[in-house]
């Protein structure tokens, strides 16, 4: 590997995946796994397997589905790392072996505090102690995996000669890889970068071992930390898709991946990401932990290439380079119109889904090309953005129990909102009820409840246009919780707002049904309240 090659350490689904409300199923880290595969990261984190049974299964998937398979339309290409997060203890060591040991490429990361601050009110060890337990815990871990990273947790508020002294015993005990973390964004990045340097200059045997930043954002000095850190020699970056991650979250993939793409002159570094599928990664974790991507977002947000001010549109006439540093396509930006529509076959549309990524099959295709040609009745132009939507949508975690037939809503500025429902049941009988609500989406959801009867709170609701227009596909996002576990995310999509309110909560209810095994007794055949003409 070349000395200028940077490893892409992608910890979406551990870090990012911590930021609050930011759960995934398993389903949906599967899905994640691959197109992160797809997009070329070097190393995926897949999780933190002592967290909980549902994490060590997860992790345990994407080592069988995607740290052994070869990676989808890279035939070539060596399946990525699949790394399993530990904290110094011989319990989760073992635990995250037992995640990744099913991977070509399986490895433990195992990290422990070097900072005072951490010593004194958080481990309550001395520093020798923590030597001790380092060296004991690295040496344990290469017993089990060859491929072992160490992190001193709070590194950039850490005594510089005290880190030397632990990075050199985890070198002695068989670590390969050194990460050097900001865990709470402290650093200047003139101070990160001086930390890494003198790390490789005074550590013994850190010359000859792979160097990682971890960079968080909580001073918005991510991004330059962690390019401060490769600067000074570091050759691996743990980074997170849209930078999600705790508090203010971690330095972002995209934006490290193209600063040392188009700033290839000054940095001379390179990596093995395919730039083209960043936009399409970037919708797709934002769609899985239902964080929205801020419009002004670098790279992946919805202005990042668009220009409003007459100056600007001026020069991009003339010539794009004006004002643009990095070409939309380059990012997988381009807003294609397709050329389908109602008359369009089914090969057009799945050969189309494919080169977006998101190749379906039998029943998936089938329900799929069914709601393209409703889709295609109602819309003037169908867009790629329209058919991710879809896609994504046959692509759900949330098997379908209940399903919605039916939806009729009333309301306005006079009489009461008022939203019946016809669900089909798992016993294939239709249910209808008819419910009033603070307003369509609340009616909506009593009727639904009523039907359904699965007791959960609604945590979060947002609602995104997924292309321009009054006849856009609106895409909803919700997210559940259910007797205290962990949230659940449910999606949906349709041109009718309310619809796709319905569909998003119904899969949330059918994931809650699915994982819990309930099986509540059916309702009657239609229930209807008195104020209510069914």
């Amino acid at each position: 590997m070349s000395a200028n090659y940077v490893r892409i350490f992608d910890t979406s689904l551990r870090d990012g995946e911590q930021a609050p409300g930011a759960s995934m199923t398993s389903a949906e880290k599967l899905e994640v796994a691959r197109a992160l595969a797809r997009l070329g990261v070097d190393v995926i984190e897949a999780g933190f397997p002592a967290a909980s049974p549902d994490d060590l299964a997860a992790v345990q998937t994407i080592a069988r589905e995607v740290g052994q398979a070869p990676v989808e339309g890279r035939p070539q290409a060596e399946p990525p790392i699949v790394c399993g997060l530990a904290r110094c203890t011989r319990g989760d060591i073992e635990t995250a072996w037992e995640g990744v040991k099913g991977a070509k490429h399986p490895r433990i990361h195992t990290f422990l505090a070097t900072s005072d601050i951490h010593l004194q009110h958080k481990l309550r060890l001395s520093r020798p102690e923590v030597v001790a337990r380092a060296t004991e815990m690295v040496t344990f871990a290469r017993s089990l995996c060859a491929d072992v990273e160490f992190s001193p947790e709070d590194a950039g508020r850490s005594d510089p000669e005290f880190l030397y002294e632990v990075l050199a015993a985890v070198i002695k005990a068989g670590a390969t890889t050194l990460n050097i973390p900001d865990t709470v964004g402290y650093t200047m990045p003139d101070e990160y970068g001086a930390l890494i340097a003198g790390i490789i200059a005074h550590t013994p045997g850190a010359k000859d071992m792979i160097i990682s930043t971890h960079c968080h954002d909580d001073l918005g000095l991510a991004m330059a930390n962690t390019l401060a850190g490769l600067r000074a020699g570091a050759r691996q970056a743990e980074v997170t898709v849209n930078g999600i991650g705790e508090r203010a979250g971690n330095a972002s993939l995209e934006e490290l991946v193209m600063a040392l793409h188009t700033r290839r002159d000054k940095l001379g570094l390179t990596t093995g990401i395919d730039t083209h599928q960043l936009c399409r990664v970037s919708k797709l974790i934002s769609r899985s932990t239902s964080y929205p991507v801020p419009p002004n977002k670098a790279i992946v947000g919805a202005n990042a290439f668009a220009h409003e001010s007459g100056i600007h549109q001026d020069g991009m006439i003339k010539n794009a380079q004006t004002y643009e540093i990095m070409r939309p396509e380059d990012v997988g930006a381009t807003q294609t119109t397709l050329v389908l529509g109602k008359h369009s076959g089914r090969n057009a549309f799945s050969k189309r889904l494919a080169e977006l990524g998101y190749p379906l099959e039998g029943e998936a295709l089938a329900k799929a090309f069914a709601e393209f040609k409703k889709l295609a009745d109602r819309k003037k132009s169908v867009h790629d953005a329209d058919l991710v939507a879809l896609a994504s949508d046959e692509r759900s975690s949330a098997p379908e129990l209940w399903v919605l037939e039916d939806l009729q809503v009333a309301c306005g500025t006079t009489g009461l909102p008022t939203a019946t429902v016809r669900l089909r049941g798992p016993d294939g009988r239709k249910h209808v009820h008819a419910a009033v609500g603070s307003g369509p989406v609340d009616a909506t959801y009593k009727a639904i409840n009523a039907v359904v009867r699965v007791p959960v709170t609604l945590l979060e609701f947002a609602i995104n246009a997924v292309t321009e227009g009054i006849d856009a596909l609106g895409e909803v996002s919700v997210r559940v919780r259910h007797d205290d576990a962990r949230p659940i995310h449910g999606h949906g999509s349709d041109t009718d707002i309310i619809v796709a309110s319905a569909k998003a909560y119904l899969a949330s209810l059918n994931t809650v049904l699915a994982r819990t095994g309930q099986t509540p007794p059916a309702p009657a055949e239609k229930t209807v309240p008195a104020n209510v003409t069914a």
